[in-house]
C-alpha cells in the first residue's frame, strides 16, 4: 500500500542548514509547504530562509524533540549529520532517508560493502582498522589513496600512498582511525547518477553528469555528459538504482563513479542527499533534484524529470573573493550577468572562505556546444582555469 501524500501546507523539516538546505526549503515553499531546519549555526543559509530554526546540535534531544513537533516528515542536507539523530527522529516522525541507509553512506567501509553485495563493481581496497590489518595490505593495492572511513567529504581525510612506508605514515597522520585504503586505478574520466526513490520502491533518475574535481572539490559538471557512452550511461543508472533498491533507501541518492581507460565503470561514493553535480537540475531540468527530494519525503508522484537545455555548472569557491590578494573583493558578477544563459545562484553565506562553496554558476544553451562556450568565457572571466 502507498504511504499517505502529506499536502502542501505541513511544514517539512530537514537536519542541516547549508546550501543543500537552503535549495531544499526553497522547492518545498514553492510547492506550498512550511519548513523547518535544525542547525546550530544562528545564520545558516536554511536557517535564515525557513519558517522555523531550531538552533541546537544535531543530537540535542530537545531540539530533535522540537523538529519532530512542528514537522510532518523530515530529511536531511548534510552527509554528515550522526545517523543517530535521523533514528531517533524516526521514532516519532517519518524520515527519509533513514537513519540505518544514511548510515551505511557515512562508513566507506560498509559502502563498500554494500557495493560489493549488490553486484556493483568498486576499486580493489582493504579495509585498515588495526595494525595487523595495516601489515596484511595486498602489495597490489599500491599504489592507492588511503580514505578515512568516516567524516571525509570534499578530498579531506584522503592521502595518495605509493610505497608502504608512506601507507604506515599516512595511516599515523591519520590518527590511525578507521580507514579504507583504494587501488588507484587508470581514470579516464568521472561521472554521477542522482536517483530519487519513493517509499513504495518506485525510483526515477537524471542523465548522467559528468564531473571534473580539482584539489578534491567538484568544479565543473557537464550534462549531457560528452564522453559517455550509451553502455556506460545504461549500465551506471542501473547501478544506482539497484544500489538505492537494495538500501530501501527513499529520498534523493548521488552515486559517484569513476570511468577507466578501458570504458570500466567503477563506483565511487554515495551521498545520501541531493548532491553538488545535480544543482544544473534547477536550470537545465523541469524538475530539480530539490523537488524530487520533497516528492519523496512527501510521497507525491515521482515524474521522470527531463533535460530541456543543455547545461554546464561551475562551482564558485571562497577562492574567487580573493583573486587579488588577502583583501576580500566582489567577483564581476554585472559582467558575468551579460553572458547568455547564466544563472546565478549564491548561497548567503555571511564571509568568503578559501575552499568554502558559496554558490554556483549554470550556463544553459541549445546546445552543449554553445554552453561549454559560454561556460569557458565564465570561467576565464572570473580567473578559473579551461577543461
Amino acid at each position: 500500500m502507498n504511504p499517505k501524500f502529506i499536502p502542501p501546507g505541513a511544514t517539512l523539516g530537514v537536519m542541516g542548514g547549508g546550501q543543500l538546505g537552503r535549495m531544499f526549503v526553497h522547492a518545498a515553499q514553492q510547492m506550498g509547504y512550511a519548513t523547518a531546519v535544525l542547525d546550530p549555526d544562528a545564520a545558516s543559509p536554511a536557517g535564515l530562509v525557513s519558517h522555523h530554526h531550531v538552533r541546537t546540535d544535531y543530537l540535542d534531544e530537545a531540539g530533535l524533540a522540537e523538529l519532530a513537533r512542528v514537522s510532518a516528515a523530515v530529511t536531511t542536507e548534510f552527509e554528515n549529520v550522526p545517523a543517530a539523530a535521523l533514528c531517533r527522529l524516526g521514532e516519532s516522525c517519518p524520515v527519509a532517508p533513514s537513519g540505518d541507509a544514511v548510515a551505511t553512506c557515512q562508513d566507506r567501509a560498509a559502502e563498500k560493502a554494500h557495493f560489493v553485495a549488490c553486484g556493483v563493481p568498486c576499486a580493489p581496497h582493504a579495509v585498515i582498522e588495526t595494525a595487523a590489518q595495516l601489515a596484511a595490505v595486498p602489495d597490489d593495492l599500491l599504489p592507492g589513496v588511503l580514505k578515512t572511513a568516516r567524516l571525509g567529504y570534499d578530498g579531506k581525510g584522503q592521502v595518495r600512498v605509493a610505497t608502504r612506508d608512506e601507507l604506515v605514515r599516512a595511516w599515523a597522520e591519520l590518527k590511525q582511525v578507521g580507514c579504507v585504503l583504494e587501488k588507484m586505478l587508470p581514470l579516464a574520466y568521472e561521472v554521477s547518477v542522482i536517483v530519487a526513490r519513493g517509499a513504495s520502491g518506485e525510483w526515477v533518475h537524471f542523465p548522467l553528469q559528468q564531473n571534473l574535481h580539482r584539489d578534491g572539490i567538484l568544479a565543473v559538471t557537464q550534462v549531457p555528459a560528452p564522453d559517455v557512452t550509451p553502455a556506460v550511461q545504461e549500465q551506471a543508472v542501473a547501478a544506482a538504482g539497484k544500489i538505492a533498491e537494495t538500501l530501501g533507501y527513499v529520498g534523493v541518492l548521488c552515486v559517484e563513479f569513476f570511468v577507466l581507460k578501458d570504458g570500466t565503470l567503477v563506483a565511487n561514493e554515495m551521498a545520501p542527499r541531493p548532491h553538488n553535480s545535480g544543482h544544473y537540475t534547477i536550470d537545465a531540468c523541469d524538475l530539480s533534484q530539490f523537488d524530487l527530494q520533497v516528492r519523496t519525503l512527501t510521497h507525491a508522484p515521482l515524474c521522470e524529470p527531463r533535460l530541456h537545455s543543455p547545461a554546464v555548472m561551475l562551482n564558485l569557491l571562497g577562492d574567487l573573493w580573493f583573486r587579488h590578494g588577502e583583501l576580500e573583493t566582489t567577483p564581476p558578477w554585472d559582467t558575468l550577468l551579460a553572458l547568455p544563459g547564466v544563472h546565478l545562484h549564491l548561497y548567503g553565506k555571511t564571509s568568503a572562505r578559501r575552499g568554502r562553496k558559496m554558490g554556483h554558476l549554470t550556463v544553459t544553451a541549445a546546445t552543449a556546444e554553445a554552453a561549454r562556450a559560454t561556460a569557458l568565457k565564465a570561467a576565464s572571466l572570473l580567473g578559473l582555469p579551461a577543461w
